[in-house]
């Protein structure tokens, strides 16, 4: 059922598109098996936005006016997010996700009109809480070629583990496939570049949050709570670093990009 704020949607975790997500991210030793749990963040392959062809915008994404409403913007793009993982979803059961809009805010920066989108999840199996999500989206409008190039914030450099990291554009494709991501920016080169003004594909987000909550569990030994923003983009030619050090009972985490500059922040307990 859905309104302009609200949906809600029943799956089965797939044990297919688990292996397949096993695969993608390129996982050593056996897919997790039907009855077992499912790792942090890959339930972003069990809940898809399905929409006809028709129905999809210039960018890939299915149109706004609908959950989201139209706020004229045409380009959208990964704010951040928190997660809160209370219990594992588990591989063949029967789960629910509650999403709602809860926030809409307009301004006005540097680059012209900006909308952030708020919207919360809160994911059961047999009707028992397991994830709470909020997703911060940011929607703009087209690029002006005659702007100045956004300063790039420099990263630190004083992390206790660091892992070096690529990405392929198969893995992006592969990525977008799973995810049902139909955003062009991330395996489209000529309309990366010639519509919104990048210089290459765009890393996805959630990707490299992916990698950044794969090292906070296994520095912790586990995972309640990740926090996670995007400062600026990373793209299909780039190879990375995911750095960590201890804060508090937890970590502080980041993405470097190769030239210094900071890609993402988060923070783990």
């Amino acid at each position: 059922m859905k309104n302009a704020s609200g949906q809600t949607e029943i799956v089965t975790i797939d044990p297919v598109r688990v292996r397949a997500m096993h695969a993608a991210l390129g996982k050593a030793g056996a897919p997790p098996q039907e009855g077992e749990g499912l790792p942090h963040f890959w339930h972003w392959s069990q809940f898809w936005t399905i929409a006809q062809g028709a129905d999809l915008g210039r960018d890939g994404h299915p149109k706004t006016g609908g959950f989201i409403p139209d706020l004229g913007l045409p380009r959208r793009m990964w704010a951040g997010g928190s997660l809160t993982f209370t219990r594992p979803l588990i591989v063949g059961a029967r789960a629910t996700r509650s999403s709602q809009v809860i926030q809409i805010e307009r301004k006005t920066g540097k680059s012209g009109p900006l909308a952030f989108v708020t919207v919360t999840h809160h994911i059961s199996c047999d009707d028992v809480l397991c994830i709470s999500e909020r997703q911060d989206l940011v929607y703009r409008d087209d690029p002006d070629p005659n702007a100045p190039k956004p300063q790039s914030r420099p990263a630190p450099k004083d992390e206790t583990v660091c892992v070096a990291q690529t990405v392929t554009t198969t893995d992006l494709f592969r990525y977008s496939a799973l995810t049902f991501n139909g955003h062009r920016i991330h395996y489209d080169l000529e309309y990366a570049t010639e519509i919104e003004g990048y210089p290459g594909l765009v890393t996805h987000g959630p990707l490299l949050a992916q990698r950044l909550i794969d090292l906070a569990a296994k520095v912790l030994g586990g995972l309640e709570t990740f926090t996670f923003r995007a400062v600026s983009p990373l793209f299909h030619f780039e190879g990375f670093d995911l750095c960590a050090k201890p804060a508090g009972a937890g970590l502080h985490l980041w993405v470097r990009g190769p030239d210094g500059r900071l890609i993402m922040t988060a923070e783990a307990q």
